[in-house]
């Protein structure tokens, strides 16, 4: 399992070797935009609509927008050092709290903890202890540049560290619109639709649960290649059929007339009888 983040983390005085694996991934099946006249896949270019040239990497550089078209430039040695100074702290433990505390508007993403050489006493101290107090614990943590709140609880047998959303992250549900500000229910519509929500009320299971859209995709997309309906890419080395003629015989009659300004004719037989005559007649 890929180890994203390596660390530490801390309760105390207690220090624990860490590193973090994703325990999610994202299935999402992945669809290619291709040019419909080639079928090649399209590419898409930083380019700079002022200079109307293609920028590479080692040409831009970092700003932030503080008002319309005004940028303050961020030199990459000072975010580079500011990165380092924040992602070599240990993650510390600031808080614990009740899991059932926390709305799961925060909740964003789940990391796997492992423990790193030299920590496996301290991460099982610290699973056992979360296990028996019915605790989580609330952390901050640099990944990939940014800076994470986040929280530690015990999963099965394992730690998982889940970041979750800053406060000024979560907007406010007051701007949601349209949302009917009173019941305007009968009773007899309610204790329906009670009913029903007792009728549905079962255990959390998540197996029973299946991506339905992605599989009928994926079941076309087999479909679709089991009855060879399949494209190849133009390779871009290879010169398309349809290429532009009249551009490539231009270019090669202008190559040719500026060969012929470079070399002086060569003289031809009658030339050089009419040379010859004249010398004798001098």
């Amino acid at each position: 399992m890929h180890t994203v983040w390596r660390g530490s983390i801390s309760f105390g005085l207690v220090n624990i070797p860490i590193k973090l694996h994703a325990a999610t991934e994202n299935k999402d099946i992945k669809l290619r935009n291709l040019h419909a006249e080639c079928k090649t896949p399209l590419k898409y270019e930083k380019k700079c609509p002022v200079c109307e040239k293609e920028v590479g990497n080692e040409e831009i550089v970092k700003a932030y927008e503080y008002a319309k078209n005004k940028f303050v430039i961020l030199d990459e040695d000072d975010l580079e050092k500011l990165r380092k100074e924040n992602e070599d702290k240990a993650v510390e433990i600031i808080d614990f709290v009740k899991l059932e505390e926390i709305d799961p508007i925060y909740f964003e993403r789940s990391y796997f903890i492992a423990p790193n050489e030299g920590g496996t006493k301290a991460y099982t101290l610290l699973r056992k202890a979360l296990q028996d107090s019915g605790k989580i614990g609330i952390a901050k943590i640099i990944i990939r540049s940014k800076e994470h709140l986040a929280v530690v609880r015990v999963y099965n047998n394992t730690l998982v560290m889940e970041t979750i959303h800053f406060p000024d992250e979560v907007r406010n549900e007051a701007d949601v619109p349209n949302v009917p500000s009173s019941d305007d229910v009968t009773d007899k519509e309610l204790e329906t639709a009670k009913m029903l929500i007792d009728q549905l009320t079962t255990e959390f299971d998540p197996e029973k649960y299946h991506d339905d859209y992605r599989n009928a995709l994926m079941e076309l997309i087999e479909q679709k290649k089991n009855g060879e309906e399949v494209v190849t890419a133009t390779d871009k080395k290879a010169p398309a059929a349809t290429g532009n003629v009249t551009d490539l015989m231009a270019a090669l009659q202008a190559s040719i007339d500026k060969t012929k300004t470079k070399t002086k004719p060569a003289a031809t037989t009658t030339t050089k009888k009419k040379m010859v005559k004249a010398k004798k007649n001098a």
